[in-house]
């Protein structure tokens, strides 16, 4: 333990420069007293470490002296910069391990990739939607050179072409200026305009990809978060679009999940049911979607939705109700035995 701590406390020191021991203290969650025995270990041990006294004072490195992260390559540490750009550090409280892991990666890359790594991780995005369904793992299968093509245009700024199949159409190919890298529950998307106008494509429907050498138009920041909520309320806001109030069985909530264009979580009701929004493409979609639930889902609203759905179910019903007559002509052999 003090161990990892002597390392984040060296790699402070190189990252930012001077530091007092009060900094120090506060970004390892130690004491002071603490900070001043582990740079004391640190001296003992040769690492050339000194004290600045006066107003401005504090510790300091001497220049030129370098940590190692062996074995860590840039796409690693990319990953580890994403993984710790998002809400990470509010997961099982790991707040501390996360911070001190950001400052080994930064340190191990090469000087002229460190704030090129950080901007980059910057155009990844990882499952903004929070609400009580759990994340989960992307699932969508996308061939690894189609995403290695499609994430190095992203990191490098150019253009990108796709072959592209939308639901229901023949897949073309298109050029398009990608922006960023979105996963949502268990679905990955690139963010990107064409011709000027925004564009969002799922990856699982991207055939194939290739690089193009011209630089893409686009910001040179970008708030993903901010971009994503946007063209999310648009698409929702948008065609025949219908909200459905509906309580649900908790076992079924990653089908509603895979169903529904979103979901969004209520208070739950107190027989554990789940009180959910869940927004579908159209009346008729929804019909289908809550019907395949049986009698583990149940819409509340809209009353045209239950209408329909309770007209169905009455047909159903009517169609199996026992007939001895119907019964009588089916040959003995044709039923199942009874158990």
């Amino acid at each position: 333990m003090r161990a990892d701590r002597l390392v984040s406390l060296v790699l402070l020191l190189r990252q930012r420069g001077r530091l007092t021991a009060e900094v120090l203290a506060r970004e390892l969650e130690v004491s002071t007293r603490t900070v001043l025995r582990d740079i004391e270990a640190l001296s003992a041990a040769g690492v050339p470490v000194y004290a600045e006294r006066g107003r401005h004072g504090g510790f300091a490195l001497l220049p030129g002296f370098r940590t190692d992260l062996a074995g860590l390559n840039h796409d690693e540490a990319l990953a580890l910069l994403t993984a710790g750009s998002g809400r990470g550090e509010l997961v099982f409280g790991l707040g501390s391990a996360l911070a001190s892991a950001m400052r080994k990666v930064v340190d191990a890359l090469p000087a002229g990739h460190r704030a090129t790594a950080s901007d980059a991780a910057r155009r990844f995005l990882v499952d903004p939607e929070t609400d009580l369904l759990a994340r989960r793992q992307v699932t969508d299968e996308i061939p690894g050179d189609t995403m290695g093509e499609v994430r190095r245009a992203v990191l490098a700024g150019h253009k990108l072409r796709i072959h592209y199949a939308p639901t229901g159409r023949e897949p073309r190919w298109r050029t398009v200026d990608p922006i960023g890298l979105v996963t949502v529950r268990d679905r990955a998307y690139l963010l990107a305009t064409r011709s000027g106008e925004d564009r969002t494509y799922r990856l699982a429907r991207v055939l194939a990809a290739e690089v193009l050498p011209e630089p893409a138009q686009r910001p040179d920041s970008v708030d993903l978060d901010r971009i994503w909520r946007e063209r999310s309320a648009r698409f929702l806001s948008g065609g025949d679009h219908v909200t459905v109030l509906l309580r649900l069985h908790p076992a079924r909530r990653e089908e509603l999940l895979d169903t529904a264009l979103a979901v969004r979580a209520r208070t739950p009701d107190a027989d554990g049911r789940l009180r959910l929004e869940a927004t579908f493409q159209d009346m008729r979609h929804a019909e289908w979607a809550l019907w395949q639930f049986g009698t583990d889902a149940e819409a509340l609203a809209p009353r045209a939705l239950r209408a329909s759905l309770h007209e169905r179910a009455t047909a159903m019903a009517a169609r199996y109700r026992d007939d001895t007559r119907e019964a009588a002509a089916v040959p003995p052999g044709c039923l199942p035995a009874p158990e």
